[in-house]
């Protein structure tokens, strides 16, 4: 009895050990963007751009937002992440994402680059005019544009994807969806050309977010 009655109170101390410091990593990382960003104003340092996540309400892909985003942002650009609404979004591996702002209130002047994130729900987001106004928008004014995945195919049904070469994660309606939108499919995990990146599925998302930045940069 005494035996299990030490244990318990080592069990107790152990995940309130675990509590703590987990509260203190989120306070120093709370602490650290706060310092950031007070230095950035005191110094009247600026980024050196700002990149629109668009993502679906449900079912974009985790890691296809996550990764990207982090290099662009380690690249000193702003991120922020648009959705159909600012209700809390849900990622395909069980992620949760409250968007910055929705795609309507998106002003297209704020941004040097689009980026479309995959996911089994992206296409639906092909289905919702203010997406494709704003990615229409985005190629009128010269803006980057960047998919990954399935979202590829909501540039094509943008219409911007016309006489462009493109990849696209393959099923018969992404393939087909692509060639409907005038795009020139290659089998490759990223596609650059021009003012666009697309990428074929998490596996290249690394490769993807490296090339948005070369494509922002340049």
């Amino acid at each position: 009895m005494k035996g299990w009655l030490v244990f318990f109170v080592l069990l107790v101390v152990l995940l309130a050990s675990c509590t703590t410091e987990k509260t203190i990593l989120e306070k120093k990382e709370k602490s650290e963007l706060a310092k950031t960003e007070q230095e950035q104003k005191e110094t009247g340092g600026e980024f050196m751009g700002k990149v629109l996540f668009i993502i679906a309400q449900i079912g974009y892909q985790d890691k296809e937002l996550g990764t990207p985003k982090e290099i662009v942002e380690n690249a000193g650009y702003k991120a922020e992440v648009a959705s159909l609404t600012t209700d809390t979004a849900s990622g395909a591996l069980g992620g949760r994402l409250k968007p910055d702002l929705a795609v309507k209130d998106a002003n297209i002047d704020d941004y040097d680059l689009i980026v479309v994130v995959g996911g089994p729900g992206s296409p639906e987001l092909a289905k919702h005019n203010e997406v494709l106004n704003l990615l229409s928008q985005a190629k009128e004014n010269n803006k980057k544009l960047g998919a990954i995945c399935l979202a590829p195919m909501v540039l094509a049904k943008a219409g911007v994807l016309q006489g462009k070469r493109a990849t696209v994660f393959k099923t018969s309606e992404s393939i087909a969806a692509l060639e409907q939108g005038g795009a020139s499919l290659e089998e490759k995990d990223v596609v650059v050309d021009t003012d666009l990146v697309t990428a074929n599925g998490p596996g290249a998302a690394q490769d993807f977010g490296d090339e948005l930045v070369r494509l922002v940069q340049g």
